[in-house]
């Protein structure tokens, strides 16, 4: 089973919100339903958390991961099984609270591109900036500036 970056964040907008022990867990139940393995879900989170499909929270002393502004989530085949299968409370993250998060990373990020002359992180980071803003009205115009000055070098 390997589940798209939107799908993952379809099975953690079920709930809300899940540790990233949880978002596993719920990944190896669907590939069981399926009569599959998952692979690599440590790799595909981590990738949907660099495109911001996913996004980091700190909530109650736990780091939850919650759908992020790249994100358009989908349900998988049996995701909507899941809160039968799995005992994972429902979760609400705070809205400004994860808006920030998001933020200062995003901000970040975009230093450390602009420093390093990544043209590929600068250019993933600038299509980003535009759900950025229509997910959580967030103003980085003067961010996507910079990173579209560097990317023109």
């Amino acid at each position: 089973m390997e589940p798209t970056a939107d799908e993952l964040a379809g099975v953690v907008d079920v709930f809300g919100a899940l540790t990233r022990e949880e978002l596993v867990d719920a990944l190896s139940e669907l590939a069981f339903k399926r009569g599959m393995e998952i692979t690599d879900a440590e790799g595909r989170i981590d990738d949907a958390v660099a495109s911001y499909h996913l996004v980091s929270v700190e909530r109650d002393d736990q780091r939850l991961l919650a759908p992020g502004p790249a994100a358009f989530p989908e349900l998988p085949d049996g995701a909507s099984d899941l809160p039968h299968i799995l005992d994972v409370p429902e979760r609400s993250v705070d809205r400004d609270r994860l808006v920030a998060a998001v933020e200062d990373r995003f901000l970040e990020e975009s230093a450390v591109a602009i420093r390093s002359a990544n043209d590929g992180f600068a250019q993933r980071l600038l299509d980003v900036s535009y759900d950025l803003e229509a997910w959580g009205s967030i103003d980085v115009a003067g961010a996507r500036e910079r990173l579209a000055d560097a990317i023109e070098g």
